[in-house]
C-alpha cells in the first residue's frame, strides 16, 4: 500500500511539473519572440538612455580604415601623344579613420540632428610603403581645366595655356604620396585663390584629400525610431534639404535611406539598404546577396547592384545622372566644381568592358574590388563593411585616366563585439533554445509518471524514448548554435 501511495504521489508530481514545463515552453514559443523583438527595439532606437547602442552611434568605437591605391602612370609622355595610358597600382597606403558625432540636438518630432567629424592617421604597419613614396598621376588642375575649357574661345584657351606655363604646371604630377593626399604648395593655386576666390574647392594647399581631414559630412537630421522603429536612422534632411539639385530628375535628387552607418532592424532577404552619400552627392541602394556569419554573429551580405553606375541607356532610371558615358561610370562633375571627374568601382569592376581597353594595367575581380556590407539583420547593425570606389579623370585626347581607388573598411571587434553578441545575439538564442528544452523536459516528466504504472519491459522502452527525445532536442540546439558560431 505504501509503495502504491508513493508511486501515485510521485506520478502526480511528475505530471504537474511536466505539464507546467510544457506549458511554460509553449508560452515561450509565442511570447519569446515578442520579448526578443521588444528588447531589440529598445536597444536600437537612438536614445541617450540606451548605453550600448547610443555609444556605438555617437562615438563609433568601431575601427575604420581607408586604404588608398594610386595608379602610377608609366608612360606620361606617350599619353600626350595619344597613346593608351599604362598604369601600375601602388599601395595600399592605409589610414585609420576616427569618426565621432557632435552638435547633437534632439527634436520634438522624434528626429535628431548632428554633424559627424572625421580624422585620418597614417598606419605605416598596415601599408605597403610610406607617405614619402613617389608616384606619377594626372595633374587635375591642368588636365581638368583643359577639358572644361575645350569649348571656350581660342583667346581664353591660349590665356589658360600661358598661365600653366608661367607657373610651370605640367599635365602630370610626380610627388610623394603624402603631398598628393593632404596638399602641396602650388603658385598657381595661390594665384587663383588670390585673384579668383571661390574657383577652387580649397583655400590652402591643393591635395586629393586636403579638405577631408578634420572635416564633417554636413548636418544630418535622422529619425530616432522612438515613435516608429521602422524609420530609425532614416534621413529626414541633410543640411536642411530634403533633396539636392545636382541631377536632372526628381528621383535622382532625392535623399533616401540612412546616413550609411546603421539601418532599421528586422531586415529580410527582400530588404534593400538605401543610404545617402555626401561624397558621391547621391543616394545609393545595396541589395541582398547571401547569408553568412561574421565573428560568430549571423549576417546578411548586401552588395552594389550592377545597375548602380549603369548609364541611362542600359538602365533608364539612371537617366537623371547623365550626361552619361559607358555603364560603370558616375559623372559627378556637377557637384565637383564642374571638373571632369567620374566615380566607378575599382579597376572598372562590373563596368562596360570597353573601359578596360582604355587603360593598360587593370584587372578587376569581385574579391578585391566589390563593394559589400555584412549586416546583422535583426538589429540593422553592420558587422563588416568594405566600401570601394575609384576616381577617374576625363582627358580629351584619350577617354580618361584612373587616378586612384580607395577602400573604406570597418568591423566590430573587441569589447564592443562581445557586448553586442551577448546582448543581442546570445541571450535571444538562449531564450529560443529554452522553449524547446522546457517542452522536452515536460514531456519527459509526463512520460516518467506513466512509466511508474507499466511493467519493466515497457518502462525500459519508454525510458529509452525519453532519452532520445532529450538528446534530439539538445543535439538540434547544439547544431544550430555551432552553425551560427561559424
Amino acid at each position: 500500500i505504501r509503495m502504491a501511495v508513493s508511486k501515485s504521489t510521485l506520478s502526480i508530481v511528475f505530471i504537474v511539473l511536466g505539464g507546467l514545463a510544457v506549458l511554460f515552453g509553449i508560452v515561450l514559443v509565442f511570447v519569446g519572440p515578442i520579448i526578443i523583438d521588444d528588447q531589440i527595439v529598445k536597444n536600437v532606437e537612438i536614445n541617450p538612455n540606451n548605453g550600448l547602442s547610443y555609444t556605438m552611434w555617437k562615438d563609433i568605437p568601431v575601427p575604420f580604415f581607408m586604404s588608398v591605391y594610386f595608379f602610377h602612370i608609366v608612360n606620361p609622355d606617350e599619353i600626350l601623344k595619344g597613346e593608351k595610358p599604362t598604369v601600375v597600382q601602388r599601395g595600399p597606403y592605409v589610414y585609420r579613420e576616427n569618426r565621432w558625432k557632435d552638435n547633437i540636438t534632439f527634436h520634438d518630432n522624434h528626429t535628431v540632428s548632428y554633424k559627424e567629424f572625421r580624422q585620418y592617421f597614417f598606419e605605416e604597419s598596415m601599408s605597403v610603403g610610406d607617405e614619402s613614396d613617389v608616384v606619377t598621376i594626372p595633374n587635375m588642375l591642368v588636365l581638368g581645366a583643359s577639358v572644361m575649357m575645350e569649348n571656350m574661345p581660342f583667346p581664353v584657351r591660349l590665356l589658360l595655356s600661358t598661365t600653366f606655363k608661367t607657373f610651370n604646371e605640367e599635365p602630370f604630377l610626380t610627388k610623394p604620396v603624402g603631398e598628393l593626399m593632404w596638399g602641396y604648395d602650388s603658385k598657381l593655386v595661390d594665384f587663383l585663390n588670390k585673384y579668383l576666390p571661390g574657383m577652387l574647392p580649397t583655400s590652402g594647399k591643393f591635395g586629393l584629400f586636403a579638405e577631408f581631414n578634420n572635416s564633417n559630412t554636413g548636418q544630418f537630421t535622422v529619425f530616432t525610431g522612438q515613435d516608429d522603429i521602422g524609420k530609425v536612422h532614416m534621413v529626414d534632411s541633410w543640411n536642411g534639404l530634403k533633396s539636392v539639385d545636382y541631377w536632372r530628375s526628381e528621383a535622382c535628387n532625392m535623399i533616401n535611406g540612412t546616413a550609411g552607418q546603421m539601418w532599421p532592424p528586422f531586415m529580410t532577404k527582400e530588404s534593400t539598404m538605401p543610404f545617402y552619400s555626401p561624397d558621391a552627392c547621391r543616394s545609393m541602394e545595396l541589395v541582398y546577396q547571401r547569408p553568412g556569419v561574421s565573428r560568430g554573429v549571423p549576417v546578411y551580405r548586401f552588395v552594389a547592384p550592377k545597375t548602380l553606375f549603369a548609364n541611362g541607356a542600359d538602365y533608364p532610371p539612371n537617366e537623371g545622372f547623365c550626361p552619361c558615358r559607358q555603364s560603370g561610370l558616375l559623372n559627378v562633375s556637377t557637384c565637383r566644381h564642374n571638373s571632369p571627374v567620374f566615380i566607378s568601382h575599382p579597376h572598372f569592376f562590373e563596368a562596360d568592358p570597353v573601359l578596360l581597353d582604355t587603360v593598360n594595367g587593370l584587372s578587376p575581380n569581385e574579391d578585391e574590388h566589390g563593394l559589400f556590407i555584412d549586416i546583422h539583420p535583426e538589429t540593422g547593425v553592420p558587422m563588416n563593411v568594405s566600401i570601394r570606389l575609384q576616381l577617374n579623370l576625363l582627358i580629351k585626347s584619350v577617354f580618361g585616366i584612373s587616378i586612384f581607388h580607395l577602400s573604406q573598411s570597418g568591423y566590430i571587434d573587441g569589447p564592443v563585439l562581445n557586448t553586442f553578441r551577448t546582448s543581442l545575439v546570445v541571450l535571444p538564442m538562449v531564450m529560443e533554445y529554452m522553449q524547446y528544452i522546457f517542452i522536452a523536459l515536460g514531456l519527459a516528466g509526463i512520460l516518467g509518471a506513466v512509466m511508474l504504472y507499466v511493467n519493466d519491459k515497457v518502462r525500459g522502452l519508454l525510458c529509452l524514448f525519453c532519452i532520445l527525445i532529450i538528446l534530439k532536442c539538445n543535439v538540434a540546439a547544439l547544431k544550430k548554435w555551432t552553425a551560427r558560431e561559424r
